[in-house]
């Protein structure tokens, strides 16, 4: 009997684990720990949502099992929403799934569409269910830039020349966990054009489309006319509306994609809990205040980080969008890795961040910074960084 299990050994160990075992032994010691290392929302759902779920819960025939594709009225809202929010028409029957959140969602589709051997092209650095999800499902990864420039499109051509088999998927994600990248309608048009010209899938993961700065919003790829005819695209409520634990997403677009998810996941799982679904639908459909005072919070957060650690010593580009920030190391301390200098930050700042290795090699040289923690904590951790810089010698006068 062989030590390991088929896909367990296709699984490299989970870096960022490592950094979070020593969050939760330096708390679990009483320590203080300012946590800027997981992407989970601090701010409440609205309480018009948790005031339906806790409403239909009380119904006597809302608990059994529920349609593994979503309740017609939350693929209706869902359709409504890229309506309003994008300008694209969606059939609700036959181009809206409801997932666990975009993460179950990817692995899903992985499952649906993957035979083992196939080519699937992810960026790198990336959210590691876009790599990890195909890995599982038996494919094989060939690692394509993150940042849209005219060396992505290059990477994407060499793929199609040099690969065997050829490519079949291409996966998306802007803006991007975890370099908060962003990208126009352009890079879209030139996507999709692409995608048609050499046969290409294309899983766009948008699950921070309402989490931009600046008055600049998102874009969707489905805003290009026939994206549909290649694109399918994910998208979540936990960051939207501080969701995160309800575990609410979608994947729309493609009916071909689209029927195979939902043949999937009517093998795998029987769909949310139905006063989940039901407050899902009042948060999509109700007043949409609180996507905008999340936004303005994170992008108020954003600042005073930027402002605080730059004071510190560390300076950070100010991300576009998202909730985190792409920080490369101080210069001083770049001989340290991403994952020594997030040990040294959690033991000798009690700052957690997480290691940019952990979204891959491309990563290296960068940790992902959070903005979930409320301004004043912020500004702490800026004070505890620049205590442990300077107790490494780096001169934090000139900032």
């Amino acid at each position: 009997m062989e030590d390991e299990f088929y896909r367990i050994k296709r699984l490299p160990p989970y870096v960022i684990a490592e950094v979070n075992a020593m969050r939760a032994a330096a708390r679990q010691a009483g320590r203080d720990i300012i946590d800027l290392g997981m992407g989970n929302p601090d701010l409440p759902p609205p309480q018009h949502v948790i005031d339906k779920l806790c409403e239909v819960a009380q119904k006597p025939d809302a608990h059994g099992y529920s349609a593994s594709s979503g309740i017609p009225g939350i693929r209706r809202a869902q359709a409504n929403y890229y309506g309003r929010r994008f300008g694209v028409d969606l059939d609700p029957e036959t181009e809206v799934v409801m997932t666990m959140g975009s993460k179950e969602g990817l692995a899903s589709l992985a499952t649906a569409i993957t035979a083992p051997g196939d080519v699937v092209l992810a960026p790198n650095p990336s959210y590691p269910i876009h790599t990890f999800g195909f890995i599982i499902a038996g494919a094989t990864i060939r690692s394509v830039p993150t940042t849209p420039d005219e060396r992505y499109w290059e990477s994407l051509e060499r793929a199609m020349a040099f690969t065997v088999p050829r490519p079949s998927v291409l996966i998306v994600n802007y803006p991007s966990n975890p370099t908060a990248e962003t990208v126009d309608l352009a890079f879209y048009e030139r996507l999709v054009a692409w995608a048609k010209e050499n046969k290409v899938w294309v899983l766009s993961d948008l699950a921070y489309s309402e989490l931009y700065f600046d008055g600049n919003p998102t874009r969707s790829i489905l805003e290009v006319p026939g994206a549909k005819d290649v694109a399918v695209e994910f998208t979540s409520m936990s960051k939207t509306f501080s969701m995160a634990g309800w575990r609410v997403g979608f994947a729309v677009g493609n009916a071909k994609l689209i029927a195979a998810l939902k043949r999937v996941k009517s093998y795998l799982d029987y769909g949310a809990f139905t006063p989940i679904q039901a407050a899902a639908c009042a948060a999509l459909n109700g007043p949409q205040d609180i996507v905008e005072k999340n936004r303005t919070l994170y992008q108020k957060r954003r600042d005073v980080m930027v402002e605080a650690f730059g004071r510190a010593g560390w300076d950070i580009p100010p991300p576009k969008a998202s909730m985190f920030a792409w920080a490369p190391l101080p210069p001083a301390l770049k001989h340290m890795g991403s994952l020594e200098f997030s040990k040294q930050l959690l033991t000798h700042a009690e700052v957690a961040v997480a290691p940019g290795v952990g979204y891959g090699e491309d990563g290296e040289g960068y940790v992902r910074i959070a903005m979930v923690e409320n301004e004043q904590r912020l500004r702490q951790a800026a004070r505890n960084v620049k205590r442990y810089l300077q107790s490494m010698g780096v001169n934090t006068t000139a900032a």
